[in-house]
């Protein structure tokens, strides 16, 4: 008989690839409608003028233009306000 357990096969080796997520046209740069400006998981980025969010949150130009990034304050749940990054296209 066995003095040690069995070790049985390993569970977490399997790798996935990386999603792609991120920003994929930075400010000042021109899209044309419907190109993706940012990949995200969640709301980080909002959607402004001249953008569209998709269901997976992706952030899609709604019309041509140049991009534009800024910082704006936006109210939680909680009624605190939490710095947050627009996207625009103009």
């Amino acid at each position: 008989m066995s003095k040690i357990k069995a070790g049985g096969s390993s569970k977490n080796v399997h790798d996935s690839p990386g999603q792609r997520l991120g920003v994929k046209v930075f400010g000042g740069h021109k899209v044309k409608a419907g190109d993706i400006i940012v990949r995200q998981v969640g709301m980080t980025k909002r959607p402004g003028p001249g953008t569209f969010l998709s269901r997976n949150y992706t952030i899609h130009a709604a019309k041509d233009g140049v991009v534009q990034f800024k910082q704006r304050r936006v109210k939680k749940f909680s009624g605190r306000s939490a710095p947050r990054t627009e996207v625009i296209v103009e």
